[in-house]
């Protein structure tokens, strides 16, 4: 089931500042979102077993942000989950309106929102992606066409770590049904298993969205 996939990304062209195809609102929209139901059946299909070992892990195993058509993924996340974005010919955003869906605060420089990985590269590894290729690992850390990236605020994203939904959700309560769609879409997208905490934590969830 684990899927390679060629990321199709937004681009900046070389003018000294452009406007980027702006979100109707300054609220993050990873693509590739399922319905509640969808998301149950995607559950219910994965794989559960014991958590994998660490061993053998380093971030650099994912390579990360990569550079297509001129700008990075990093970049190209900024550009798609802000609102009225404009970047310099560096693709960096030199403006625009940003909202951490995981915490509710609001943000006007890009340079202060971090991009999440929704399942960790860490919990990736433990969950299967320890036996991926190096271009598998790259895909997936780099994947914009599932919800697998949101710009979010610095502190949310370093407050969840590498931690999966049996002990971490979003403080933003409203936001937790569709992080918990998010997680399970990219687990089910990229074949990666569960373990039964994790489990038994997104199927409550979704059982009250």
């Amino acid at each position: 089931m684990r899927l390679r996939t060629t990321c199709s990304v937004l681009a900046a062209t070389a003018a000294t500042s452009i406007a980027l195809a702006p979100a109707a609102s300054a609220t993050a929209a990873p693509p590739g979102i399922p319905s509640t139901d969808t998301a149950i059946s995607q559950l219910a299909a994965l794989p559960v077993g014991t958590e994998g070992s660490m061993t053998g892990y380093d971030r650099d195993e994912f390579n990360h942000w990569i550079t297509v058509d001129g700008c990075d993924t990093r970049e190209t996340v900024l550009a798609r989950d802000g609102d009225d974005v404009e970047v310099g010919s560096d693709c960096r955003p030199t403006s625009g309106d940003w909202y951490s869906e995981y915490d509710g605060e609001s943000f006007t420089d890009g340079s202060d929102l971090d991009i999440d990985h929704v399942v960790p590269l860490a919990e990736a590894w433990r969950s299967g992606a320890d036996s991926w290729s190096d271009q598998e690992r790259e895909d997936f850390a780099n994947d914009l066409e599932g919800p697998q990236l949101i710009a979010v605020s610095a502190s949310s994203n370093r407050s969840k770590g590498d931690q999966d939904p049996s002990t971490w959700w979003p403080t933003r309560t409203t936001y937790a049904c569709t992080y918990a769609k998010m997680w399970v879409a990219t687990k089910y997208r990229w074949g990666l298993a569960l373990q039964t905490a994790e489990k038994t934590a997104l199927s409550t969830r979704l059982e009250s969205c």
